[in-house]
C-alpha cells in the first residue's frame, strides 16, 4: 500500500478563511477505513447563524490540558520477527507498512505513530525467556549484554527510526533476570532485596544499551504490570534509579512508577506521595477497572504525567464493537483522563496470535490481536490501528520539528448529545504568524434505535470562536480539522 501527500497546505486554507477541508473516516460498515476526503471547492465554512444541530460541539480553545506525546504500540520479539521476515520475502511491502504506521509528515495517508513501546528482554510474545543478563550472581553485571535479543528487533527498530527519526521509545522489562528473583526464574516470584541495587544498575544499563546504538530513550518504567516502590523509596536521593540516570548524562529520561490496570489507583498514588521528585508519572492497562482511574490519580497528583500504554484485542472479536469501546476508553477517554500517550500491546502477530512464548496463554483462547496481522508476506491493519490512526492524525505536528497537539476543552449538548464522543487538540506552528491547526476526533455510536440495530448518522454543528459549522457524522470515526488565527 503506498501513502502519498494528501492534505490542503495551510497557505491556501488561510487565505480561505476558516474552513474545513479535511477529513478522515472510519465507518461502522467499513465502507470507509481511514478514509480521507478533500472537500474543495466545497469546504465546510464556519459562520454565523447557523441553526443548531441536533448535536452541537463546543470547542473552548482557550481552556488546555495535556500536550500529547503520541500514539503507537509494543514492538515485541514475535512483531519484529514476522516484520523482519517479512522484509527478507516482500521487502516493498515491509517498507511501504512502515511507511503507513509511522510517517508522521504532514500530508500523509498514514497513521503517523509517535510512540513505540520494547521490552528489556523477554515477554508473552518472544521465542524464550531471557534477560540482558542471564549470569547467576552476576551483581557486578560484567555479563550484561543485548546479544540475547533477536538481532532482527535491532534491524526493524533501525528500520522504524529511518521513517520516523524522532519516535518516542518507552523501554521497559517484563520481569528482572531470574537469579534476582525469590523463584528464581522469570515467570513469577519478586525481587530479592538484595539485588535492589543490581536491578537498578541493570536498568541503567539497558538505557546505556540503547544510547550506544543511537536511540534516545523518552521513557522508563521498572516492570510491566507490576509496581516499582520497594526498588525506588529503599533508597536516599543519590541512590535511587532516578540518581542513577541524572549522575550518567540521562537526565531527560522519564522514570515511570507504575504501569499496571486502572482497577490500583491507591498504589501510584503512593508511590508518587513518597517518592515523587524520582518519577514523571504512571502508566495505565485497561485489563482491569476503568479510565476514570486516571483521573482519580491526576487530582491527586496533578503536575504528574499519566500515560496509558497497554491494552490488546482478542481474536474473533466483534470489529464495530471494538471501535466503540476503544474510541470511548482509550483514543478518546485515555487523553479525556489526563494520558499524553496511547499505546495498544503487539504491534503485529499472524492470524492465530503468534508466534508468543511457549507455554503462554495471553488473551485466552483466541490469542491476542496484534495492530497488523502478518500472513504469507503480507499484512493488514485491524481495529486497533484505525482507531490509533484516527486519533494520532490529530495530534501529530503541522511543522517538521514543531509542536505537537495540545488538548482543548470541548463539550456536546442537544437531543442527540448522547451520540457523539468527541476529543478536540490545537496544534501550534513554529512560526507566531501561521493559522494555528485545530481538529476534532468525533465517534457516533448512534447505531441502535429502540434496541433494534438501528445505524444513523447524526446532524451536528460546531461552535468555535463565535461562528459555527454544520457536518453531519456517520456512524463510525471522523477526524477533521481547520485553522485558525492565533
Amino acid at each position: 500500500m503506498r501513502y502519498a501527500l494528501i492534505f490542503l497546505s495551510s497557505t491556501f486554507l488561510c487565505a480561505s478563511g476558516q474552513q474545513i477541508y479535511d477529513t478522515l473516516t472510519t465507518t461502522w460498515d467499513k465502507t470507509s477505513l481511514f478514509t480521507y476526503k478533500n472537500l474543495s471547492p466545497n469546504p465546510i465554512n464556519f459562520q454565523s447563524g447557523v441553526a443548531a444541530g441536533d448535536a452541537v460541539i463546543d470547542i473552548t480553545p482557550g481552556t488546555t490540558y495535556q500536550t500529547m506525546d503520541g500514539f503507537g504500540a509494543t514492538l515485541t520479539d514475535s512483531s519484529a520477527q514476522l516484520m523482519y521476515n517479512m522484509k527478507n520475502a516482500a521487502s516493498q511491502r515491509y517498507w511501504d507498512l512502515l511507511g503507513y504506521l509511522f510517517d508522521i509528515g504532514d500530508g500523509k495517508q498514514s497513521a503517523g505513530l509517535s510512540a513505540l513501546r520494547i521490552p528489556i528482554g523477554a515477554s508473552d510474545f518472544s521465542p524464550s525467556a531471557y534477560s540482558w543478563d542471564d549470569t547467576s550472581g552476576d551483581t557486578s553485571l560484567s555479563q550484561f549484554n543485548t546479544n540475547s535479543v533477536p538481532s532482527y528487533v535491532w534491524t526493524v527498530l533501525a528500520d522504524i527510526k529511518s521513517v520516523q527519526p524522532s519516535i518516542k521509545l518507552y523501554i521497559l522489562p517484563w520481569s528482572p533476570p531470574g537469579w534476582m528473583k525469590d523463584s528464581g526464574t522469570m515467570k513469577g516470584g519478586s525481587l530479592k532485596s538484595q539485588y535492589f541495587t543490581t536491578y537498578a544498575n541493570y536498568l541503567l544499563k539497558a538505557v546505556q544499551a540503547f544510547t550506544s546504538k543511537g536511540y534516545s530513550i523518552y521513557a522508563l518504567s521498572l516492570q510491566a504490570s507490576l509496581t516499582g516502590l520497594t526498588l525506588i523509596g529503599r533508597y536516599d536521593a543519590d541512590d535511587t534509579l532516578r540518581g542513577l540516570l541524572n549522575s550518567n548524562g540521562l537526565n531527560s529520561v522519564k522514570l515511570i512508577g507504575y504501569e499496571h490496570n486502572w482497577d490500583n489507583t491507591a498504589y501510584p498514588i503512593d508511590v508518587m506521595g513518597k517518592a515523587g521528585s524520582s518519577f514523571a508519572g504512571a502508566s495505565f492497562h485497561c485489563y482491569a477497572g476503568s479510565v476514570g482511574a486516571q483521573t482519580t490519580f491526576h487530582n491527586a497528583f496533578p503536575n504528574a504525567e499519566v500515560h496509558f500504554t497497554e491494552c490488546s484485542g482478542t481474536i474473533g472479536s466483534d470489529w464495530w464493537g471494538d471501535i466503540k469501546w476503544n474510541m470511548d476508553n482509550l483514543v478518546i477517554g485515555a487523553p479525556q483522563n489526563w494520558a499524553r500517550t496511547v499505546m495498544t500491546w503487539a504491534l503485529a502477530l499472524d492470524g492465530s496470535g503468534n508466534p508468543k512464548l511457549p507455554g503462554t496463554d495471553s488473551c485466552g483462547g483466541p490469542g491476542c490481536r496484534g495492530l497488523v496481522t502478518i500472513s504469507n508476506n503480507g499484512w493488514s491493519v485491524n481495529q486497533e490501528f484505525y482507531v490509533l490512526a484516527q486519533g494520532s492524525r490529530a495530534i501529530l505536528p503541522k511543522d517538521a520539528g514543531g509542536p505537537w497537539g495540545q488538548r482543548i476543552a470541548s463539550s456536546v449538548s442537544g437531543n442527540q448529545s448522547w451520540a457523539l464522543r468527541v476529543n478536540a487538540f490545537v496544534t501550534k506552528r513554529t512560526s507566531s504568524s501561521d493559522w494555528l491547526r485545530y481538529s476534532i476526533v468525533v465517534l457516533n455510536w448512534n447505531d441502535n434505535s429502540n434496541g433494534s440495530w438501528n445505524p444513523q448518522p447524526v446532524k451536528a454543528t460546531i461552535n468555535f470562536k463565535g461562528v459555527t459549522a454544520a457536518y453531519t457524522f456517520p456512524v463510525g470515526v471522523t477526524t477533521l480539522w481547520w485553522y485558525g488565527a492565533p
